[in-house]
């Protein structure tokens, strides 16, 4: 399946959900940042783009980006912290006085579609806790959570709607329209 410009933002975030936070930058990168707007997901891509005064050539740009988000295979077998996460991550340790912590990954009951995400220090692992590690960041997860968590890519996004780290995960099969939440 692919993401065509007759395609409602509705549309393309109900068929990937799992890839929504990654196609809704890629979105927000062209210029659309009333994407996550209730009132822009009943328009096509299209209509949406030619509303923002975006050509043709703009439109089948973004196309091209966002089909190849689909085609990114995940490594279902570990989580991932980008390099530029792990730089961000590093740098905030740094600020506070605990260079060398891990990082703890989970998510807890909440938001209209059952789960989200928390990032926080870790100093050490946790009993039953599973330690990984990605990018020489430590990353400290509840072996309960591994079945759903398990192919996370933790990214950090800068720009002007918003900076902070976001989160990708392939086994994601909903979300709210926010974007807060997520279920399986």
């Amino acid at each position: 399946m692919t993401i065509t410009k007759e395609m409602t933002i509705e549309e393309m975030f109900k068929k990937f959900p799992h890839k929504g936070p990654k196609l809704a930058q890629e979105l927000t990168n062209a210029g659309l940042n009333c994407v996550g707007c209730s009132a822009s997901t009943w328009e096509t891509l299209e209509a949406g783009m030619y509303g923002h005064g975006k050509s043709e050539d703009e439109i089948q740009d973004l196309l091209g980006k966002l089909n190849r988000i689909l085609e990114e295979k995940e490594d279902l077998t570990t989580v991932t912290i980008t390099e530029r996460a792990a730089a961000k991550y590093k740098k905030i340790l740094e600020e506070e006085g605990k260079a060398g912590w891990g990082l703890r990954f989970g998510e807890r009951a909440a938001g209209c579609s059952g789960f989200e995400y928390f990032l926080d220090y870790s100093e050490k692992p946790k009993s039953g806790d599973l330690v990984l590690e990605s990018s020489g960041i430590q990353i400290h997860m509840h072996h309960k959570s591994a079945e759903r968590l398990m192919g996370a890519v933790i990214d950090y996004v800068d720009g002007l709607q918003g900076s902070g780290f976001k989160i990708t995960n392939p086994n994601v099969r909903s979300s709210c329209g926010c974007g807060s939440s997520h279920g399986y």
